[in-house]
């Protein structure tokens, strides 16, 4: 399988069941973005609570040249890891909210 087509499976597969999960909050939606065609991928919490409004994107992910780049975790899970026990390789999952310098520390990929 072309290993692009087998990253987008992966990482759909991934925000699908952080989706599931969901929140409890019956006034707030969890919301599954997909752009397929240019490769952007975001779990977002639309509604309200306590009167206050909740948006946000807190889990974002993109696939460039060849890479996964967790671009946002904000969940308290380590995504990269489940990335890689999903099948994609370490050298391909970049932490990009990281800066390129700290990038190097860790068991990803620099760029």
């Amino acid at each position: 399988m072309d290993k692009l087509i087998q990253y987008r499976e992966i990482v759909q597969k991934l925000l699908r069941e952080y989706a599931e999960i969901g929140n409890h909050d019956s006034d707030i939606e969890t919301q599954i973005v997909f752009d397929t065609e240019r490769n952007h991928y975001q779990l977002m919490n639309v509604g309200w609570k306590n009167q206050r409004r909740v948006y946000g994107c807190f889990l974002h992910i993109d696939i460039k040249d060849g890479k996964v780049w967790l671009q946002h975790n904000g969940t308290e899970s380590e995504v990269a890891e489940e990335l890689a026990n999903l099948g994609i390789s370490k050298q391909d999952i970049i932490i990009g909210f990281h800066s390129p310098f700290k990038r190097q520390f860790t068991d990803y990929a620099v760029n």
